[in-house]
């Protein structure tokens, strides 16, 4: 009986014993996983971890658009010390776009942009399939219309606001009272900068239109030239753009007109015609975005910031503008920066005369980005691109 009582005893002993190291041992995994869930939570990367790939639509010295981003670019490598790389001349069809965004992530790129429109669909489905690295799209409309993804951003500058004031060098500029605009694709885009530039013509000029003609691409270096010089030979003495290369800055120069350009300094390329360019900082995101991803905080949404941040600007005026260009262009600006005046505030009536934007009010940010499509009064066109 005592032997059984003493094997009783043991086996208790035992089983406590072991219950015991179970216990033990699963509060040391749990503790360890805590301690590792931390650790990573916590950790940042380092430059050193980063490859960051561009995709352009365009080339880097075209003098235009995606020259303007690859600005950006250098503009990122001198300031963080991070390490780039530049696909350019990608088509925008999906299968170019794809391929080119997979062949960067090939190289070790975990930072992915890519600087135009039609990229868009390409960006967020590889996004999705990648959801540890991290996409930028310029120009696109996924996160302010709720189909984005979170490791995705939009970004874009406000350029209306120094398309405005461009508009009111043109204005003053112009003798014919006809200024024409090389446009690409009827986007809320394209026609919300023409109605800017419009705008801020006729605040100078109200009897000057602005006529429009649709080339449905972004980029197209022949396109655009043929575009320019059939506005020309319509009468117009001023030529604006929303397109990549200096062609029509050339054209007009080569008739004895006058030239806005867009998204860098081109002077050089029609010193005779240039009279100004509504300018695109874009170094100005890649820096902060990247930033943020070092910091260990980086948000998707949209990036859209104005004249006030130094995200664009106005480029130096040149001698080609009228006398006192120069005064009415800064009175604009410091109203814009200072907030007391807004391009899109009514009352604005569209080229049929029916009113889009009453007295005292303001067009909202999803209204401006997503909702443009009409033209403003003393535009001359369909802002259908028909």
């Amino acid at each position: 009986m005592a032997k059984k009582l003493l094997a009783f005893v043991l086996a208790c002993c035992m089983i406590f014993t072991l219950a015991a190291c179970n216990k033990s041992d699963t509060t040391a995994k749990d503790d360890g996983a805590k301690g590792d869930a931390k650790e990573e939570g916590s950790k940042k990367l380092t430059v050193d971890d980063l490859k960051v790939g561009f995709i352009y639509i365009g080339s880097k010295t075209d003098g235009g658009y995606s020259q303007a981003h690859d600005k950006g670019r250098l503009a990122l490598e001198e300031k963080l010390g991070v390490k780039t790389i530049a696909l350019e001349n990608v088509p925008e069809n999906a299968s170019d776009a794809e391929k080119a965004i997979r062949d960067l992530i090939d190289q070790g790129c975990n930072v992915i942009y890519a600087n135009s429109f039609n990229y868009e669909d390409s960006m967020l489905k590889v996004a999705k399939e990648y959801p540890d690295l991290y996409f930028g799209h310029a120009t696109g409309i996924s996160q302010i219309t709720g189909k984005g993804v979170e490791n995705l951003t939009n970004y874009m500058g406000r350029i209306y606001e120094p398309r405005y004031l461009s508009g009111i060098a043109a204005g003053m500029k112009t003798t014919a009272k006809k200024i024409g605009y090389v446009a690409a694709f009827p986007t809320a885009e394209v026609i919300r900068g023409i109605n800017a530039f419009t705008l801020g013509v006729r605040s100078v000029s109200p009897e000057t239109t602005v006529e429009v003609l649709w080339i449905n691409s972004w980029y197209d270096p022949a396109q655009e030239r043929a575009a320019a010089d059939e506005l020309l030979n319509r009468g117009c003495d001023v030529i604006a753009q929303h397109c990549d290369t200096t062609g029509p800055q050339v054209a007009a120069q080569e008739k004895g007109a006058f030239a806005v350009g867009y998204n860098s300094p081109s002077k050089d390329a029609a010193p005779k015609a240039y009279l100004t360019a509504p300018l695109f900082n874009w170094g100005e995101y890649y820096i902060s975005d990247v930033q943020s991803i070092l910091d260990g905080n980086r948000k998707s949404g949209l990036w859209w910031e104005g004249m006030a941040s130094g995200a664009v600007e106005l480029d130096a005026l040149s001698d080609n503008c009228a006398p006192g260009t120069a005064e009415k262009v800064e009175e604009a600006k410091q109203k814009i920066i200072s907030g007391d005046f807004f391009v899109f505030q009514g009352p604005i009536k569209d080229n049929e005369g029916k009113e889009r934007v009453k007295a005292g009010e303001r067009m909202s940010d999803k209204d401006m980005y997503l909702n443009f499509d009409w033209f403003v009064e003393g535009v001359i066109g369909n802002a259908s691109g028909k």
